[in-house]
């Protein structure tokens, strides 16, 4: 069955240009870029609020090795390491439900310009390209349902070893997510080598599964590392009482559960950090940016 985080996405994907009219700007920017936004994360807006230039950066395209299988991953990284530090502070971006696309890419480029070596590996690279769907369906039921949550673990673990043998600092690593990867930021904080989690409108409750056997609400207690969750009250697919659950969890739990903070946006719907989506919240996107910074630097990754 489709998880939650399915309908979010889908919800908050409300009615805008022609089919066609948005087909054609997918394509040009999937060719322009190499990073095509999946067809089923349309309708786009007319543009994207942001855009970071990848000038003075180091970014695109590498892989690692997991398993045998080579998972490609998107990076960004300034191109020196400040004096006096032995490697860059990492941060793991982890997509939404469509993979990762140019916007996943420019919040990389973003974190590269706030001094980090951010990668966003391809996590459904095993199953499928979830650019090449164009019915949420199809996406639902034959890609992002088969991707089990110990093989995400594993690819991130993977991300983790490349970027800190590729200049990163192993005692300064943080992961990130929105949405899909929401979900699995806190599970990455309850299982990965990380200092600090920040979770964009991630579910947190949910069915166990074969390949989704625990959610972040029953690892709470498990945290290893303090998470700040980013959530918007308007967001139809995250009841506001699963999140009241996920924090009667954390208070239970290690010292970093108790630490975990929630920040709920009155105004704000499910993916109200997509800048290139109707659902975007400039204001509340930029509060929770600069409160996702604030908590990097407060928990020592930074």
């Amino acid at each position: 069955m489709p998880n939650a985080d399915w309908f979010s996405d889908v919800n908050a994907l409300l009615p805008g240009r022609s089919a066609a009219a948005g087909t054609t700007r997918r394509t040009a920017l999937g060719a322009a870029l190499g990073l095509g936004y999946a067809a089923a994360a349309a309708p786009l807006m007319a543009q994207t609020a942001i855009h970071t230039t990848a000038e003075g950066l180091d970014a695109g395209w590498i892989s690692f090795s997991v398993q045998g299988f080579e998972v490609p991953a998107y990076r960004a990284a300034p191109r020196t390491v400040p004096e006096g530090q032995s490697g860059l502070p990492v941060v793991l971006v982890v997509q939404e439900i469509f993979g990762v696309h140019e916007y996943i890419a420019d919040v990389c480029r973003r974190l590269a310009r706030a001094g980090y070596l951010a990668i966003a590996p391809q996590l459904y690279a095993r199953q499928g390209n979830p650019s090449s769907y164009s019915e949420i369906a199809k996406l639902m039921a034959e890609l992002v349902s088969k991707v089990p949550d110990a093989q995400v673990m594993a690819d991130l673990d993977g991300a983790v070893h490349w970027a800190t043998t590729h200049g990163g600092d192993a005692n300064r690593v943080a992961v990130t997510g929105f949405c899909w990867g929401g979900r699995i930021t806190w599970l990455y904080a309850a299982h990965g080598p990380v200092k600090a989690g920040v979770a964009w409108y991630g579910r947190l409750v949910g069915e166990a599964t074969p390949h989704t056997p625990k959610h972040p609400v029953d690892l709470a207690s498990l945290l290893k590392a303090p998470v700040l969750g980013l959530y918007g009250e308007k967001d139809s697919g995250i009841p506001l009482d699963t999140v009241d659950k996920m924090k009667k969890s954390l208070a239970q739990g290690s010292a970093a559960a108790k630490s975990s903070q929630f920040v709920l946006y009155p105004d704000a719907p499910h993916a109200f950090h997509a800048d290139y989506r109707p659902s975007y919240r400039k204001e509340a996107a930029q509060d929770g940016w600069h409160r996702a910074l604030d908590w990097l630097h407060q928990h020592g990754v930074a």
